[in-house]
């Protein structure tokens, strides 16, 4: 398989025959979870960037509202918000950044990795196994009307 026919448009498949695949409808299966797995992973890493960005704001916001209650005569609650709330982690002392860059390259990295390896070996590196089959199901099927 070459590079463009992994990053290319729709059509980019169209020398890929899933069905040339020695693959037992068990393996399939297992390649489609976890191919489907990954892809969650995928969308818990964005939900956490997401985390990450609000929080973020909510922090800027909270910079802002130490000001206000600096210039409204409140310098108990301005010191106590610059103090202790602002500087602290999100989760057990750490910042979102920390979370967001362990959870890439302790886990992201790590079980994208593992899913391009058993790919690889099952599926001769091809992705999406079971919607290339499908497609090519459905795609003869209306070719035979």
């Amino acid at each position: 398989m070459t590079d463009s026919d992994s990053n290319a448009g729709p059509d980019a498949d169209v020398d890929i025959d899933p069905g040339d695949l020695e693959l037992s409808d068990a393996e399939q299966d297992a390649l489609h979870e976890l191919q489907l797995g990954i892809e969650h992973v995928y969308r818990a890493y964005g939900t956490l960037l997401e985390f990450h960005h609000e929080l973020g704001h909510a922090m800027d916001r909270m910079g802002d509202a130490e000001d206000r209650l600096r210039e409204a005569g409140h310098e108990e609650w301005a010191n106590a918000l610059r103090d202790d709330h602002l500087p602290a982690g999100a989760i057990s002392d750490q910042w979102t950044f920390e979370l967001v860059e362990e959870f890439s390259t302790e886990f992201l990295e790590d079980v994208d990795a593992f899913e391009d390896t058993v790919r690889e070996k099952l599926a001769d590196g091809i992705d999406h196994v079971t919607e290339r089959r499908q497609k090519r199901r459905l795609r003869d099927r209306s070719e035979d009307d």
